[in-house]
């Protein structure tokens, strides 16, 4: 859901046109059923909603699903990207541990069809967040009509789109040839927690040989801390 940035898009909305949306088949849009995940589409999604804009390319900020569609768009739709930050990828097929990692998302999947994607979800909160998301701050609670939309997605997240995004591979030698200006970030909080999204950031900076900048928090903190969020985004958008 394009409203989880609203806090940090106001903060910008300063300096910056700020183009948030919600993906094919979440909250305000829409889909066809049946339909098949395919992240280089949902790249060319991103692509039409800057033309749809008024622009030819932007600045992106990604984040988790949205980092590894990025990470397509730098592969296969380089001419959209002025510049590019990638923070939190859960590509888990670069790490270490990638087939211990492939072994849960698949037991996660089994879940969602077999006892129904409320359990499943379950699995994989368990998973990604250590057992539950961060507690609500204040500023989250400006969010609250975002989050009950939001929860409306989980069905079709679980079922469709976990997988693709989790097993996708980046392409390293082709994003290094389409010469895109990228940075990979993390959080502090992920990182010390040696969540596995977060330690896909500093790989993928070694293996792209770019700059890798940390923000503050977790996972979702441009929602919980956003006066601490924003300045570190703003920094790494203006030092390209």
């Amino acid at each position: 859901d394009g409203g989880i940035y609203n806090n940090v898009a106001e903060r910008l909305s300063d300096k910056y046109q700020v183009i948030t949306y919600d993906r094919r088949g979440n909250s305000r849009s829409t889909r066809r059923n049946p339909q098949n995940f395919e992240v280089g589409q949902q790249a060319r999604d991103a692509v039409a909603v800057i033309k749809a804009a008024g622009h030819q390319s932007a600045r992106i900020f990604a984040n988790s699903g949205g980092a590894v569609i990025a990470l397509e768009m730098a592969k296969s739709q380089p001419q959209a990207i002025q510049s590019l930050i990638v923070h939190e990828p859960p590509v888990i097929q670069i790490l270490p541990d990638a087939q211990a990692l492939a072994v849960k998302y698949a037991e996660i999947n089994r879940t969602v069809w077999a006892d129904g994607y409320a359990k499943g979800y379950g699995e994989f909160v368990a998973l990604v967040f250590g057992g539950g998301p961060p507690p609500r701050t204040p500023a989250m609670a400006k969010l609250l009509d975002v989050f009950a939309r939001a929860k409306n997605n989980q069905e079709f997240f679980m079922q469709s789109e976990l997988l693709p995004l989790t097993f996708y591979k980046p392409d390293i030698e082709a994003i290094k040839a389409n010469k895109v200006k990228i940075k990979m970030a993390a959080g502090q909080v992920t990182l010390d927690k040696k969540y596995f999204y977060g330690l896909t950031a500093p790989l993928l900076a070694e293996q792209l040989g770019c700059e890798f900048v940390i923000f503050p928090g977790a996972h979702l903190s441009f929602m919980d801390i956003p006066d601490e969020w924003e300045p570190v985004l703003r920094k790494a958008l203006e030092n390209f």
